[in-house]
């Protein structure tokens, strides 16, 4: 697996490659892990009163299985913003900074708190619990949450991948969304050819929705992206009723 489009917009890191497009993220990857999130905001209205300021969002730990555990960022995540600069793939479509320097790892991280303090959305490492390794992220987006729908992204780098990581780090933030958070649609995007994240969606209950031409920006391209759906009244997710109480 590759990853799924990051959909939440951040800066760019100094020296990383073209943000993928208005990163709806995700899917997210996503995520990417992506999602059809708009990129940018409308302008502002010089007259609106702007109402209160953002509600900041606690980033729970969550168990994802018995060797992973989903947590927020830490500064000592640093070595898997390394190791992820250095995927061929995953800083096209995220804002891990291609070019790794201490600072722009650094920034990254503190991006990541930033988007929870921001009620942007929930980014998580996840790590293996053996010996506390972070090996990828995942993070649900809460951009158009008004709307009543979320979207997903999620990453694993290399030497993490082809294990079932993914499928429970994703299923884990799905059931959770779903039945903790009771939001009535997740979804994410992934590119027609990274097939091992289109399986990892559907293992998860997303439905493909269709094709989005030309959706993101990815490095110096406009790809398109397949869309990915979950409704909490689509069934069980993970052994739950997806449906909230």
């Amino acid at each position: 697996m590759a990853a799924a489009p990051d959909p939440a917009p951040e800066p760019r890191d100094p020296g990383a490659r073209a943000d993928p497009g208005a990163r709806a993220d995700p899917g997210a990857r996503a995520d990417p892990a992506g999602a059809p999130d708009a990129r940018t905001d409308p302008a502002a209205d010089a007259d609106r009163d702007p109402g209160p300021g953002p509600t900041p969002l606690t980033v729970p730990s969550l168990s994802a299985g018995a060797g992973f555990v989903l947590r927020p960022w830490e500064m000592s995540d640093l070595p898997l913003v390394r190791e992820a600069s250095l995927d061929p793939y995953i800083p096209l479509i995220t804002t891990v900074p291609a070019t790794y320097s201490e600072a722009a790892a650094e920034a990254f991280v503190r991006r990541q708190w930033e988007r929870a303090a921001t009620g942007a959305g929930y980014p998580f490492a996840i790590v293996r619990s053996r010996d506390r390794r972070p090996v990828g992220a995942i993070g649900l987006w809460l951009r158009e949450l008004p709307a009543g729908r979320a979207s997903l992204g999620y990453w694993l780098v290399p030497s993490a991948r082809g294990q079932g990581i993914a499928s429970a780090a994703l299923r884990t933030v799905t059931g959770w969304a779903l039945h903790d958070l009771g939001i009535p649609r997740l979804q994410l995007c992934v590119e027609p050819w990274n097939t091992a994240s289109a399986r990892i969606a559907e293992k998860s209950g997303f439905r493909r929705e269709g094709l989005l031409r030309g959706w993101q920006q990815v490095g110096d391209q406009r790809r398109d992206m397949v869309v990915y759906g979950l409704l909490n009244t689509d069934g069980p997710v993970d052994g739950r009723a997806a449906t909230a109480n």
